[in-house]
């Protein structure tokens, strides 16, 4: 097989492939340019769009040329794969606002050269389509039996299936032949659930122009418990540093499971196959750390990655800054009338709202200045402040907050 899709196959990537020997041997006689798409529906990407990016920087690093597709024209659509009903419509400005941040995050994290790597947004080709000589063109070239036997259309008959739906599939095909056109793009890389718009595509450039084209997909990424990974309390995990701060990034990666610890550390970062083992061979919560770093690293900046390890050995008392703590602001006269612990929880932002706070109180949850505090009609006064102003409140083993006086 191909060196660079051993090291996908090696790192977890590797799911299915449409014809893995010839795409195999295609690889061996040179660069392959291939794609991999991302529709812009919200203003950030979270971390379970970006398993194929990180592929993409894998496929770039052995010297193939990557795309990376803004789906500025079929998110006006919207993808019916993995969805039980249809996504709520946005406004074009909306997308329009969508891609352009997308688009940054992505050439943050893999860095467009126009020659390794670039970007695409499928709206140059489809928003101003003809349907007409679209339907003649193109639609002709699909089944209606034959989608309907793809599993993102199968279920969706079940809860209902819009027929503006079901047109991403022949959008999606579209993109593939235009990219095999424009860029002689023969491989698009991306999620197992993306299996049937990724063959679709390959069959349309076949009855087009008569390439031969290939779909690699990975795996969908759950954790050792079978949920969705990325998923937190406070929903997905955002690059958006403003909707996830690189604080709580960091501490999502720093308190995996040790049974996912090895699988994220090969795919969501870059360490080689030996050190990831001899991380793994010694003390785990260290290989966890070392995850954590590595991962807000390559999203966020070693500048933003070095401040949440320091805020997180404060936090967890091995040292560090507490100042790189997750830190909030309030008035000292607060503290010096004395402030009940339930209200003090939850405007620090460590309990949603006061039923949350009073549930981790009584189940000693709640700690202040590292002293557990177990009744639900304490009064924090300003002797608890330390000489700084400050005090940490800490909500459980992994959550903790800088309280700042002023």
């Amino acid at each position: 097989m191909n060196k660079a899709l051993e090291t996908l196959k090696e790192r977890g990537f590797f799911q299915q492939c449409t014809d893995v020997d010839a795409l195999s041997k295609l690889m061996d006689e040179g660069p392959v340019t291939f794609y991999v798409g991302c529709d812009p529906t919200g203003p950030s990407l979270h971390i379970g769009h970006m398993v194929p990016f990180f592929a993409l920087r894998h496929l770039r690093e052995a010297g193939h040329r990557g795309i990376a597709l803004v789906g500025g024209g079929t998110a006006r659509i919207g993808d019916p794969s993995g969805k039980t009903e249809m996504r709520k419509m946005i406004s074009y400005e909306e997308i329009d606002r969508n891609s352009e941040s997308i688009l940054k995050q992505l050439d943050r994290f893999i860095g467009f050269d126009s020659e390794t790597a670039y970007s695409d947004n499928n709206k140059n080709w489809l928003a101003d389509l003809n349907y007409i000589d679209f339907l003649r063109d193109i639609g002709s070239q699909f089944s209606v039996n034959r989608m309907l036997t793809f599993e993102a259309y199968r279920k969706r008959m079940e809860t209902g299936l819009s027929f503006v739906e079901f047109n991403y599939q022949l959008l999606q095909s579209y993109d593939f032949y235009q990219l095999n056109e424009r860029h002689g793009c023969a491989l698009q890389i991306g999620g197992d659930d993306q299996w049937g718009n990724i063959v679709a595509g390959i069959e349309l450039i076949r009855r087009m122009n008569g390439n031969q084209a290939f779909g690699l997909t990975f795996p969908l990424i759950t954790t050792s418990d079978g949920k969705k990974m990325g998923k937190t309390e406070k929903g997905a995990l955002f690059l958006d540093p403003a909707i996830t701060t690189p604080y709580d990034f960091f501490q999502y990666w720093r308190n995996v499971t040790d049974a996912d610890t090895r699988k994220f550390l090969l795919l969501f970062t870059f360490l080689p196959v030996s050190e990831i083992d001899g991380l793994m061979a010694g003390n785990v919560n260290a290989a966890k750390e070392r995850l954590a770093y590595e991962v807000t690293a390559l999203i966020h900046g070693k500048e933003e990655a070095d401040k949440a390890l320091a805020g997180a050995k404060a936090a967890f008392g091995g040292g560090g800054d507490k100042a790189s703590m997750p830190t909030v602001e309030m008035d000292r006269s607060r503290f010096e009338a004395g402030i009940g612990i339930i209200d003090l929880f939850v405007e620090a932002g460590l309990a949603l709202t006061k039923s949350d706070a009073r549930r981790l109180v009584e189940q000693g949850g709640a700690a202040v200045a590292d002293s557990p505090v177990a009744d639900v009609k304490a009064v924090i006064g300003a002797d608890r402040l330390d000489a700084d102003g400050e005090v940490v409140l800490r909500a459980g083993k992994k959550k903790f907050v800088r309280v700042v006086s002023k």
